[in-house]
């Protein structure tokens, strides 16, 4: 009688390599839009709130409100 040695072979595959990397991009894509957003158009745009005298008075600086001292 012969003795046989039966060897399987074995394939590992790993299943997230692919899809893993698509998320990571879908996510680094929506993360960059929100941060343009942000700095473009949102709140962080720096526009809101306060005004500027100079564009207030048709460009002219403001006026003086007080008067410099007399030399002696």
């Amino acid at each position: 009688m012969t003795d046989e040695h039966h060897h399987d072979t074995v394939v590992v595959e790993d299943g997230r390599g692919s899809g893993m990397g698509a998320i990571l991009g879908i996510i680094a894509i929506i993360v960059l839009l929100v941060a343009v957003w942000w700095v473009a158009l949102g709140p962080g745009s720096g526009s809101g709130g306060t005004t500027n005298n100079t564009i207030n008075n048709g460009g002219n600086a403001p006026a003086a409100t007080q008067q410099a001292p007399a030399s002696s």
